[in-house]
């Protein structure tokens, strides 16, 4: 039987891992973010503010100051997860006024310009969550036409084409954080229809197929209508959103492990709906809704030190203040 496209293979003849792109088999080379884009890149998409936007942005994670302007995705939308392999950013699913999407798209992050089209989700939603291994990007939960929904779906990154089941959640629910070492995707906190925010943390298997099984919880209860979670290879980060009042608070877990959170420090602003990418070293936060000294959009990008406990620090900001938008990385600790 013919191979899919985004197959892997070990090639016992030349000892190396290869990848099936559809007409032949491709060896895989090792590279680093450093080496294709002179520094890990974190890229922030879509958001409102107050009209829907179609931006993207993006900084370099290791330095500070302004965001830059990358190109834009297909429409401007709100609530489309992302999620990244060393390559490329992905973003998955979207909403604008009465129109649910089930779009996923695609850049090219060692480079600047537009989105291209990817595939289709399995359905139509928005405010799902996203979380990657360096191979495969999981799309979990979300909004879907008039309720929430526990389904669990993936793509290749390295191919295009449409989602695949994955799996089920342990309940429909949406707007939640994610993250992920190479081989465990996190899902913490979200909105379920009863109660309406949980605390209540997850995990999968990423190269796997199958539901979710239980890790821990959440210090409080936590929705984020944003992707509030990042990591690297070892620590997972959740800058918490909704709790049900704003918060600033940030929880970290050790992804290998089992257990509850723990308080990590706090954002520089109470705030939801904001984005999250990470470095192996540096979570950042960009965006989101601020509820002091008054409700605003924000523009502020803020960045902690992953391997330490503390508060955020200012970064700089993004080139369009918005909410509602949804960040990815090529140097999370996914890969």
């Amino acid at each position: 039987m013919a191979a899919a496209p985004g197959a892997l293979r070990f090639n016992s003849d030349s000892q190396k891992l290869e990848l099936f792109d559809g007409n032949q088999w491709v060896e895989i080379v090792a590279t680093s973010p450093n080496s294709q884009t002179g520094g890990a890149r974190g890229l922030f998409a879509g958001g409102y503010a107050p009209t829907y936007s179609n931006t993207i942005d993006y900084i370099t994670i290791s330095t500070t100051g302004n965001s830059i302007d990358f190109g834009d995705i297909l429409s401007a939308v709100v609530g489309n997860s992302g999620s990244a392999s060393a390559t490329r950013g992905v973003w998955s699913g979207a909403y604008t006024p009465g129109v649910y999407y089930n779009t996923i798209q695609y850049v090219t992050i060692a480079s600047t310009g537009d989105a291209l089209d990817f595939g289709d989700l399995t359905n139509l939603v928005f405010n799902c969550n996203s979380l990657a291994s360096s191979t495969r990007s999981v799309t979990l939960g979300g909004f879907v036409p008039g309720v929430l929904t526990n389904v669990i779906q993936y793509i290749t990154i390295a191919s295009t084409g449409d989602a695949r089941d994955f799996g089920d959640l342990s309940a429909l629910k949406g707007s939640g954080s994610t993250c992920s070492s190479s081989t465990r995707g996190i899902y913490a906190g979200g909105g379920t229809p009863v109660p309406s925010i949980i605390n209540v943390i997850e995990f999968i298997t990423i190269s796997s197929l199958g539901n979710v099984a239980d890790f821990g919880d959440l210090t409080t209860v936590s929705s984020t209508s944003g992707e509030g979670g990042c990591s690297n290879s070892t620590r997972g980060l959740f800058a918490k959103g909704v709790t049900p009042s704003v918060s600033n608070s940030i929880d970290f877990i050790t992804i290998s492990t089992l257990g509850n959170a723990q308080d990590f420090g706090d954002l520089t602003n109470a705030k939801n709906q904001h984005g999250a990418c990470a470095s192996s070293t540096r979570g950042i936060f960009g965006g989101g809704y601020n509820t002091s000294p008054g409700p605003s959009f924000s523009n502020i990008v803020e960045y902690v030190t992953i391997p330490t406990i503390g508060n955020a620090i200012d970064f700089g900001d993004l080139t369009v203040a918005r909410r509602r938008v949804y960040a990815c990385s090529n140097g999370h600790g996914g890969l």
